[in-house]
């Protein structure tokens, strides 16, 4: 069993890990790197991740997948109304993306899309990732009474275009196309009522 001690240096590995490979990708980033901004110690990263750079970037994955799931959990929170709270996700992220200078978009995508079809771990974990999300919104759909089919089809539709609005608004660094994305996909929600 790990002490808190070891819990704490595991998370601060894994949290470091997982927002260098936001910003900067898999390959960019390397254990040295990681283990600075961790603030722990190279053997400190081996310890906790035996499996080296691969073994930790399948955590970060995880570890961003969890965080923009707390994120659609808290937007999804703030309103009743599913197309609403599409609209309060995309601001959200807007503003996140804006207070971060550009730089912390998808937690996952950047490292997902560079490891494709060379680190099966890597993309496993991306499409699980995904697939949580869609979860999150279908399940958010079924409750204020979608159907089924609709409710998956809508999910996908949202999780893609959040995907998507999220990396254009980092290129052109504006809010605008979250903000737009967000009205489209209230729009779409609300054509299904």
């Amino acid at each position: 069993m790990r002490t808190q001690h070891e819990r704490g240096t595991r998370e601060r590995i894994v949290r470091a890990t997982s927002r260098l490979m936001q910003r900067q990708g898999y390959e960019a980033t390397g254990l040295k790197q990681i283990s600075q901004e961790a603030q722990a110690t190279l053997g400190s990263v081996y310890h906790f991740f035996p499996g080296g750079k691969r073994e930790l970037a399948v955590e970060a994955v995880r570890h961003g997948a969890r965080e923009f799931a707390e994120f659609l959990r808290a937007a999804f929170d703030q309103e009743d109304d599913p197309a609403a709270a599409i609209g309060a996700c995309t601001r959200d992220l807007a503003k996140g993306l804006r207070e971060s200078g550009w730089l912390d978009g998808c937690p996952v995508t950047t490292t997902a899309l560079e490891s494709a079809g060379r680190v099966p771990e890597i993309q496993q974990a991306a499409e699980n990732a995904y697939e949580h999300w869609r979860t999150l919104v279908r399940d958010k759909l079924a409750r204020a009474g979608f159907a089924d089919d609709v409710a998956h089809d809508l999910a996908h539709s949202v999780i893609n275009m959040l995907e998507g609005a999220e990396l254009s608004a980092q290129v052109s660094q504006s809010e605008a196309p979250l903000e737009i994305a967000g009205r489209h996909l209230a729009r779409l929600i609300d054509s299904y009522r």
